[in-house]
């Protein structure tokens, strides 16, 4: 770090299911490894440390959207070892007056996304004949956000973000997981017979907003990319780009079944 103006963290284990499996490497990774961050940071008297984190540590809200000032109360090893992290991130700034931002994004999806995530996944199993794994009764309801706006904002609030403070990045699309699995099937021209409904994940949270009028009015973010472009352009990146996202699904079964 030594002769750096910023660091941006955005470095975590971020799979919910496999938190819910075992906490341990999310604890390591996500509270310790920020920890360690933090300490270099402060060490060698870099800049600004921008923490990029997500919406799933405020919970499950039923109405209404979360505001930077909503109670945290997350639900999963995952979200709750985030929730660690921010709250380092903000001691550090109260405690020792780092210039630290931090960002909490709804769910995100674009190209080159790491095939175990849910989009990534279903598409690219239904390029290869196989099937969308839906959790419960799929009312479950997410806010999408195109990998492009949500980079956009956390270049935003690095900038020009306010020391000490959090920024939500949101989509403003907000979807049942049925719906948004319905979507998938048309554009890869499967039907319902290529779903198989699971039973629900353990403390599966209902529905996530974000409240992003703290961002537009302080830093004039406002998502560009349209749901609707940004998952048929998603989808066609999978059916034309094989060749980085085989491999990799190819090492993951491997690794499971050496488990």
């Amino acid at each position: 770090m030594p002769g750096h103006d910023a660091v941006v963290h955005f470095a975590a284990e971020s799979h919910v299911d496999r938190s819910i499996l075992g906490a341990g490497p999310f604890v390591t990774t996500n509270v310790v490894g920020t920890q360690v961050l933090l300490d270099a940071a402060r060490k060698h008297g870099v800049g600004r440390f921008a923490h990029v984190s997500t919406d799933e540590v405020y919970g499950s809200i039923d109405e209404g959207s979360w505001t930077e000032e909503w109670p945290l109360a997350p639900n999963s090893a995952y979200s709750a070892s985030k929730a660690g992290s921010d709250l380092l991130v903000l001691s550090y700034h109260r405690t020792h007056g780092m210039d630290v931002v931090v960002t909490r994004c709804s769910n995100n999806y674009g190209h080159h996304q790491f095939p175990e995530k849910m989009i990534p996944l279903s598409v690219t199993n239904l390029l290869d004949g196989g099937e969308v794994a839906l959790y419960g009764d799929g009312s479950n309801i997410r806010d999408w956000l195109h990998v492009s706006d949500h980079c956009r904002g956390i270049d935003l609030a690095l900038r020009s973000g306010r020391a000490g403070e959090v920024y939500n990045i949101g989509g403003g699309t907000e979807m049942s997981n049925r719906d948004l699995v319905r979507l998938m099937l048309d554009a890869t021209g499967k039907d319902w017979s290529s779903v198989r409904t699971v039973e629900d994940r353990k403390g599966h949270d209902r529905r996530y907003s974000l409240s992003i009028e703290k961002i537009r009015r302080e830093l004039g973010y406002q998502p560009r990319v349209p749901f609707e472009e940004g998952i048929r352009q998603t989808i066609d990146w999978y059916k034309n780009n094989r060749q980085w996202w085989e491999p990799l699904k190819a090492k993951a079964a491997l690794e499971a079944g050496a488990r």
